[in-house]
């Protein structure tokens, strides 16, 4: 699985820390992805899908994939038919939330005070 994600991030461009971190969390939806299976808890491929409604189907399920090889999403499958497949947070990504919470704050902070900020 490292190998992976090596081929994946090119470690060579990388030159610092906070670079790998925004290589692995970066993508269009991943940090939303995490953000709610943080705060929600465990769900399934279609309840992601209707939580992130401007998302395709193939994005989903890549960002899924990465987020998994990454180690930040754990992914079970359930021995029905149909298989049943849910995904939450692994260690790792539940070590991401206090660092979401404060992207969340931020975000919140700045768009109330600079963003949609009614000049007086």
């Amino acid at each position: 699985m490292a190998a992976e994600v090596k081929e994946r991030i090119n470690l060579k461009e990388i030159n610092c820390e906070k670079e790998l971190t925004l290589a692995v969390i970066g993508g269009k939806w991943k940090l939303i992805i995490l953000w709610h299976l943080g705060l929600e808890g465990t769900k399934r491929f279609s309840e992601l899908k209707r939580l992130i409604p401007h998302v395709t189907q193939k994005i989903l399920t890549n960002q899924l994939r990465e987020l998994e090889e990454d180690q930040l999403i754990q992914r079970k499958i359930y021995a029905e038919v149909p298989p049943r497949v849910e995904y939450s947070l692994s260690e790792y990504g539940q070590s991401l939330m206090p660092l979401l919470r404060a992207m969340y704050d931020w975000g919140k902070n700045y768009g109330e005070n600079v963003i949609w900020k009614i000049e007086e």
